[in-house]
């Protein structure tokens, strides 16, 4: 299970052609690079690795940008930062941006992270729920309050899951199953919180929401704000244009990855995250873009079922790169 803790990660680079340059000034100026600040949704983790292969592998640099990566106290702090331009990008999920554009929160997609979606309703196996409708009565618990207890809401309206009492858990998803105060937690991944259980001695088992009636959607996307995008769009696609080169890396030379994220997030736990790992690599994207039909069939789908009041155009939000 993730830890209970955020671990803030300031890496701050020091502009080379900068009047008040300090021991890393070279002998030869090089071009100033502007600096991005990416709020990550969560603590580090390998969710993030193609982050920090584009950063270790230099692909950041070789755009002119520098990536300050920050971990958030929330995890709907980095949308709102983003929003406020308080931070250049943020990670965050498909959902949650239809949901904040829903709310008047002005927005830009500018690039995937996460394809697919990870997150599951999660029990634990040996409590033999085998339909979601075997939780109508029961105590389900959620992650993201905004996020995962509408999330929740839909799929128990579409699987007739009746009676339920929805739990906020925050992230202490392990200790509220095993100790009875929920049968069922919304938001954990299948990718990640299956494999803390284990460690711990816990089997996990899940209902996958894109098989049980929500449509497929994009897990972890960057967002920023128009006025940002504007601003520093040659950064932002800088940035954009690095994550791309991380992502075939990441995909070509998925053991030298991973050395690089272990060796960049030193206090994770190594075995937890090299499971994970091998878990998450078939989700990550592999190339830039969006599907303007896919997200639109979402944001149809989360106005019927309640996730959101108004008409939202998903097309508006995505930015497309020339």
């Amino acid at each position: 299970m993730k830890s209970f803790f955020i671990h803030f990660i300031c890496l701050f680079f020091i502009l080379a052609a900068a009047p008040d340059l300090s021991a890393d000034q070279t002998a030869s100026p090089s071009p100033a690079k502007q600096t991005l600040r990416l709020m990550l949704d969560w603590f580090p983790n390998v969710d993030h690795l193609p982050v920090y292969v584009a950063r270790e592998k230099g692909y950041f640099n070789a755009q002119g940008v520098s990536v300050e990566i920050i971990s958030p106290s929330e995890t709907a702090d980095a949308l709102k930062l983003a929003a406020t331009g308080n931070v250049d990008l943020a990670v965050s999920y498909q959902p949650q941006t239809i949901i904040a554009a829903d709310q008047g929160l002005a927005l830009k997609v500018v690039a995937p992270l996460v394809r697919h979606p990870l997150t599951t309703l999660l029990y634990l196996a040996d409590t033999g729920f085998d339909h979601p409708q075997d939780l109508s009565g029961k105590k389900i618990g959620y992650t993201v309050p905004g996020l995962m207890d509408v999330l929740l809401h839909a799929f128990a309206s579409i699987n007739k899951i009746d009676d339920y009492t929805p739990v906020n858990v925050g992230f202490t998803i392990l200790p509220a199953l095993v100790s009875g105060q929920v049968d069922a937690v919304m938001g954990p991944f299948k990718t990640y919180e299956t494999v803390g259980m284990a460690q711990h001695g816990y089997k996990a088992a899940f209902f996958e929401l894109e098989k049980w009636g929500i449509p497929d959607y994009e897990e972890l996307i960057f967002v920023c704000s128009p006025a940002i995008l504007k601003e520093k769009q040659d950064a932002i696609k800088g940035f954009v244009l690095a994550m791309e080169q991380a992502f075939a890396h990441v995909a070509a030379y998925p053991e030298q990855s991973l050395a690089l994220y272990l060796d960049a997030v030193p206090q994770a736990d190594k075995k937890m995250e090299t499971d994970a790992f091998a878990l998450t690599r078939p989700y990550f994207a592999t190339t830039l873009g969006h599907d303007p039909d896919k997200w639109q069939a979402f944001a149809d789908f989360a106005r019927t079922h309640g996730l959101i009041q108004n008409q939202v155009d998903a097309a508006r939000l995505i930015h497309t790169w020339q």
